[in-house]
C-alpha cells in the first residue's frame, strides 16, 4: 500500500487549513481498509473534510476514505432501498437521486461533504434530517477489523448528533450508508419560508423534486460561500434550543427574534441571528472572519490558521453568552 509522508492536508479540508499529515494514504475499498487496520490502529480519518477544523499537524496515519459506488438493493412500488459507499460526494448523490425521481433528501442539496459523514452529525437543512431516510449504517471496528451494522435506532440520532459523535467516536470507520427513498407519492417539504418564497418567485405551484432541489441550491448559493473560493465548513454553530421562559425574556427585549418551536417547553433560535446581534457578521481578523452574508459561517480568507479560526469561535461564544445567556455549541469537529 502506498503510504506517503509529509502530505499537505489543505486540499482535503474545506476550510483550506494548511496542516500536514506525517503519513497519508487514500483507500478505495473496504478490503484495503481492513488490511491497513491490521497493522495501524492509531489512525485519523478524512472523507470530504467538510466538518473539521484542523488546528495542528496530524501525527497519526491519515486515511482518506475514497470508496465509491451506489447500488440499488431492493425496489418496491413506492420505495427504493440503496447502499451508498462512504466516499461518494453528498451533493452529487442528492442530484443523482433527484434525477432518478427518488425523494426524501432533495432539501439536503449542496451540503458539503461525503455520504459517509452524513450520519455522524445527522446532517439537516430546511426541515429535513438525513436520519429520516437512513435504514442502516455499516462500518469497520478499528480494534477488531470486523464489519459491523447499525440500524437507524442503533445510531441514536439527535439534532446534529449520533453515537458516532459520542460513544463510538474514534472506534468505527463508516464504510456505507443504507437509504430508503420514495419513488412516488413524495412527501415534499416546502414549509421553510425561504423555499416557499423561491418557488413563488418562479411561479411554481406544484413543485417537483428537482424544483425543490434547485430552490435549495439557489438559496444556499446566495447565503453560503463556496469552499472552493473561500475556506469554510458551512454552519459552524448549532442553533441553540432554549427554555420557553428564557425565550420570552429575550423576546421582550428583541421582539423580532426568530424562533422555531420544539416542544411545549423548548424553542430553537438561529445561532446566526445571535452572532449578527453581537456585531460579528462580516467581521474580519486577519484572514479569519465571519461571512458577510451568513453570520453562522466562519471563513478562512486565505492563510488563516485553524487556531486563529478557533479563537474567533471562542470569542463569539463568550460574547453571545454574556449578552443573551445562551451557550452556543460548535457543530464543527475541532482537531486539537
Amino acid at each position: 500500500m502506498d503510504i506517503k509522508e509529509n502530505i499537505s492536508l489543505k486540499k482535503y479540508n474545506t476550510f483550506g487549513i494548511s496542516a500536514f499529515a506525517k503519513r497519508f494514504i487514500s483507500i478505495d475499498s473496504v478490503y484495503q481498509l481492513q488490511q491497513l487496520l491490521k497493522i495501524n490502529k492509531e489512525v485519523f480519518l478524512i472523507s470530504g473534510g467538510s466538518n473539521m477544523l484542523l488546528t495542528k499537524n496530524i501525527e497519526k496515519l491519515v486515511i482518506h476514505i475514497n470508496t465509491k459506488g451506489i447500488s440499488i438493493d431492493k425496489e418496491e412500488e413506492e420505495f427504493v432501498y440503496l447502499t451508498v459507499n462512504s466516499g461518494e460526494n453528498w451533493h452529487d448523490f442528492v442530484l443523482w437521486c433527484v434525477s432518478q425521481n427518488y425523494g426524501g433528501i432533495e432539501n439536503l442539496s449542496l451540503i458539503p461533504g461525503n455520504v459517509g459523514t452524513s450520519p455522524i452529525q445527522n446532517i439537516g437543512a430546511y426541515g429535513v434530517e438525513v436520519k429520516d431516510t437512513i435504514t442502516r449504517v455499516e462500518g469497520i471496528e478499528i480494534a477488531t477489523g470486523k464489519l459491523v451494522t447499525f440500524s437507524n435506532e442503533d445510531c441514536k440520532f439527535g439534532y446534529r448528533n449520533s453515537i458516532f459523535k459520542n460513544t463510538h467516536k474514534g472506534k468505527v470507520i463508516l464504510t456505507s450508508v443504507g437509504f430508503k427513498l420514495t419513488k412516488k407519492n413524495h412527501k415534499l417539504n416546502t414549509s421553510y419560508g425561504a423555499i416557499e418564497t423561491e418557488l413563488i418567485s418562479k411561479k411554481i405551484t406544484t413543485p417537483s423534486l428537482k424544483n425543490i432541489s434547485d430552490a435549495v441550491i439557489s438559496i444556499r448559493n446566495t447565503k453560503l460561500p463556496d469552499p472552493k473560493e473561500i475556506g469554510n465548513s458551512g454552519s459552524f454553530f448549532k442553533n441553540p434550543v432554549i427554555a420557553i421562559h428564557h425565550f420570552l425574556q429575550l423576546k421582550k427585549e428583541y421582539p423580532s427574534i426568530p424562533s422555531y418551536p420544539i416542544s411545549d417547553t423548548e424553542i430553537k433560535i438561529p445561532a446566526g441571528w445571535l452572532v449578527e446581534k453581537i456585531g460579528f457578521k462580516g467581521k474580519r481578523f486577519g484572514d479569519a472572519g465571519v461571512h458577510n452574508k451568513q453570520a453562522l459561517v466562519l471563513v478562512n480568507y486565505g492563510n488563516a490558521s485553524g487556531v486563529e479560526i478557533y479563537e474567533l469561535a471562542k470569542k463569539i461564544k463568550e460574547e453571545v453568552l454574556n449578552k443573551f445567556k445562551v451557550a452556543l455549541e460548535i457543530e464543527v469537529n475541532i482537531i486539537e
